[in-house]
């Protein structure tokens, strides 16, 4: 008897020990994955109905009290079913627009239906067709859509107007416009009482076509994009705005829209007039100017803000929702971004936020208290904080957890706020918090996915830039069974660029999938963010103007420069890995600095800035007419003849972003030095892979390491 327990007792362990070192897959890990969604944190969807706290799960909507955290069914997808005669609705998308009535909406393929769910009854429907662009609005239940390139407005009782005739490719209406820069998502704009559209209208009929091809039929086709390359003509832009109870359309009097950028559009609470910042070809002279929304004149300069570098608006004005007469600014002008409170005639009356630290988002107001809910970085560059601002004191009060990276979502009023957020340890917890009291309670916390398998250690910490002083936030992923003793060949992954960061202090400090597979296997990796990226503020970001990967290069230098003080790195097997403009500080580390890196993957990478788009390329690097030193600096095309490691080329065939003249002219300059990297193509793809062709590409891309780096 003794003996068969000592022999469970064993099995039992083995069985541990086995489940313990299960090891994860492409599949488990990747997002095109066929497992994927069961290795991420669980999560829960709530959504604020007012002040009301709703949960939604695949079949039911649960209203949840605040305080003990008891839910009771508020409807079903059956109900619904019932009540609209639709079986195929999907609860995922719904949303209750109006604080103070019981109504939800639901959007199908096919409709957008209001329910009342306390009459239980559809009490408004519109259909919806495979559209644009389109943006419905709750004050008058209108809605504003681009179907086969023109714009038409649909009011409430179903009466659709045709507002244009000439929508084209060429001729683009209602659509986001300079490429999604200058944090543009959309065309259309609703004033709050939703009397008035305002749109943008896009002529880039003079901009020149890149020509793309689909290779799919049976003889492939032209299928060309718009493409304005720095230095070249660029599309114009005017905004206009149609008044739904005259049927008549003006446009704004903002004079000629050549080499101009019209930015953030906002209403004013009586919809009498609109705000958009407009912006020079250079962007170092931008300015806050107010039209008249009836007859489209212009009613003055509100604001100017000019730098010898560049001006970046990226925010809308955010009017008081209890004073009609003062809104809130957001502007780097100190060095940070932070929030400026102004007359409705641009007198700047008070800077509420300050500080080497960077406002992140603004969450909403909290109406009964005059305050403003913020997220910002001020505890760290690698954390979120949420913040409520007195707008009276300026006081701050911290609210949550002050660790970690949070997503929160603010009720109505601003009392309450649902709080999703991780940490390097924590894989998801969702708060609710009492933004007046400070109090939070905990709604949900997900178990660890990854429970039972090897997990690599992640690893966070600091070291010098190239300039000595600035600090740079860098992560490091080692294999489970690491062994101090041993040499590893070791992986950087880079970006590098603006508007984005590696490093933060979310799950596993944001490890991509691909480090934890690649650890796995035997390599370190390790992550710097450099200067040049995103969230430690203006002078951070602006010291690479006008050449693009160079200091940039510099601190990853300072990264590899650590990385070789460390006895367990092995100096000789150094790679380097990156898409994008991460594909781009691919090539120019593996060029620079041919005797120190030994392998590199490039995808989607830039490889002249001359090739790259307008907006994007000539806010960093000016034009190639005015810059020729920084273009030919930064140019690959310079560097191909100092390749000597192996290097892998990958893009998507129809890469609208990098389009693969980057590459082709990097392939042929190869050629003519006599280098030989490798190239693959993923036919039909853009600028990044979707669904099961990421999982390949990341199999490619772990092959070439393990045949030349390992």
């Amino acid at each position: 008897m003794l003996n068969r327990i000592l022999l469970t007792g064993i099995l039992l362990m083995t069985m541990g020990t086995v489940m313990a070192q299960k090891e994860f897959t492409l599949e488990d890990l990747d997002y095109g994955g066929s497992n994927y969604r069961n290795m991420i944190p669980a999560n829960r969807t709530y959504r604020w109905w007012g002040d009301e706290l709703v949960r939604i799960d695949g079949d039911n909507c649960f209203l949840v009290d605040k305080r003990s955290g008891k839910e009771t069914t508020l409807f079903t997808r059956g109900d619904l079913a019932t009540w609209t005669g639709e079986e195929a609705l999907r609860l995922a998308g719904l949303q209750f627009p109006y604080a103070n009535q019981p109504i939800a909406m639901i959007v199908t393929g096919k409709a957008r239906m209001l329910i009342d769910f306390k009459k239980k009854q559809t009490v408004w429907t519109t259909t919806q067709g495979e559209w644009q662009a389109v943006a419905w609005c709750a004050a008058s239940r209108a809605t504003a859509f681009v179907k086969d390139c023109q714009l038409y407005v649909r009011d409430a009782e179903g009466k659709e107007r045709q507002l244009t005739t000439d929508g084209s490719r060429e001729i683009v209406y209602g659509q986001s416009v300079h490429r999604d820069e200058f944090g543009i998502v959309s065309g259309l704009f609703w004033s709050p009482n939703g009397k008035r559209l305002a749109f943008y209208r896009m002529d880039q009929s003079m901009v020149a076509d890149y020509p793309q091809v689909d290779i799919f039929p049976r003889v492939a086709t032209y299928n060309p994009d718009k493409y304005p390359m720095a230095g070249e003509t660029s599309h114009q832009v005017t905004v206009g705005v149609y008044d739904v109870e005259t049927g008549k359309t003006i446009y704004l009097q903002a004079g000629n829209p050549t080499d101009r950028y019209f930015t953030n559009i906002a209403w004013n609470p009586d919809g009498n007039s609109l705000y958009m910042f407009e912006l020079n070809r250079d962007q170092n002279d931008c300015r806050l100017m107010r039209y008249n929304a009836e007859t489209g004149a212009s009613m003055g300069e509100l604001y100017r803000e000019t730098h010898a570098k560049y001006v970046e608006p990226l925010h809308p004005i955010l009017f008081l929702p209890w004073d009609a007469s003062k809104f809130i600014m957001q502007s780097q002008k100190d060095g940070y971004n932070h929030l400026y409170l102004m007359s409705s005639e641009g007198k700047e009356l008070q800077q509420l936020t300050k500080g080497n630290w960077v406002v992140q988002d603004i969450l909403g107001f909290d109406t009964a208290q005059k305050s403003l809910i913020i997220l910002s970085n001020e505890g760290s560059p690698i954390q979120h904080c949420i913040t409520r601002v007195d707008m009276k004191t300026n006081k701050r009060t911290p609210l949550g957890e002050q660790k970690g990276w949070h997503y929160p979502l603010l009720s109505a009023n601003g009392q309450f706020m649902a709080d999703w957020y991780s940490a390097p340890d924590t894989p998801r917890n969702i708060d609710l918090i009492d933004t007046r009291k400070g109090t939070t309670k905990r709604l949900f916390t997900a178990p660890d996915p990854w429970e039972g398998y090897k997990v690599p250690t992640y690893e966070c910490g600091t070291l010098k830039a190239a300039d000595g002083n600035t600090d740079l936030y860098w992560r490091m992923v080692k294999p489970a069974d690491f062994d101090p003793q041993r040499k590893y060949p070791t992986i950087i992954y880079v970006y590098g660029g603006p508007h984005a960061h590696n490093v933060d202090a979310s799950w596993h400090y944001r490890a991509r999938p691909w480090e934890t597979y690649m650890a796995q296997k035997g390599y370190i990796l390790f992550i710097l963010d450099n200067r040049g990226s995103e969230n430690r503020g203006r002078d951070f970001e602006q010291v690479t103007f006008r050449q693009l990967g160079q200091v940039e290069m510099q601190d990853q230098m300072e990264g590899v420069r650590y990385l070789k003080s460390l006895p367990y790195i092995d100096a000789n097997r150094i790679g380097v890995h990156g898409w994008s403009f991460g594909g781009f500080m691919t090539i120019s580390l593996i060029t620079n600095y041919p005797d120190v890196f030994k392998v590199g993957v490039a995808g989607g990478p830039v490889i002249d800035w001359k090739y790259y788009e307008v907006m994007y390329g000539e806010r960093y690097m000016d034009t190639p007419q005015n810059n020729p030193e920084g273009y030919a600096k930064t140019s690959l095309l310079n560097k191909a003849k100092d390749l000597k490691g192996k290097l892998q080329v990958i893009i998507g065939y129809n890469d609208p972003t990098c389009v693969p003249q980057h590459s082709l002219s990097f392939l042929s300059a190869c050629i003519q030095a006599g280098t030989q990297p490798d190239f693959f193509v993923y036919p039909g793809q853009g600028h990044n892979m979707r669904g099961n062709q990421s999982v390949h590409l990341h199999e490619r891309i772990t092959q070439y390491f393990e045949d030349y780096l390992k």
